[in-house]
């Protein structure tokens, strides 16, 4: 059974920073383009970026361009959004999703449960 595991939210003060980590088990990591979203109470969950198998390519929504940071560590398994700058309007509770890139598993989806993220003074 495939497993995603998002750690490292919290509380932090706007203009703050926190890393994100997603911890991935029984599956080939290299296998997969890796992403974070968001969800904020009961909008329609948003992507936050996206890396690629080989971690050559990323792609950040415009709202935070700039500020984040997408990265993975293949020995690891894990995957981390830095989060810098952090604004109110970046609250949620951010998954982190997995997609089968390779012959065998392409298109095969897995989420992790999330972490919440609270922006606020």
């Amino acid at each position: 059974q495939v497993q995603l595991v998002e750690s490292g939210g919290g509380l932090v003060q706007p203009g703050g920073s926190l890393r994100l980590s997603c911890a991935a088990s029984r599956f080939t990591f290299s296998d997969y383009d890796m992403s974070w979203y968001r969800q904020i109470s009961e909008k329609e969950r948003e992507l936050v970026a996206t890396i690629s198998t080989t971690g050559g390519s990323t792609n950040y929504a415009d709202s935070v361009k700039g500020r984040f940071t997408i990265s993975t560590d293949n020995a690891k398994k894990t995957m981390y959004l830095q989060m810098n700058s952090l604004k109110p309007e970046d609250t949620a509770v951010y998954y982190c999703k997995a997609r089968g890139a390779a012959q065998y598993n392409y298109g095969m989806t897995y989420w992790g449960k999330g972490t919440l993220v609270t922006v606020s003074s």
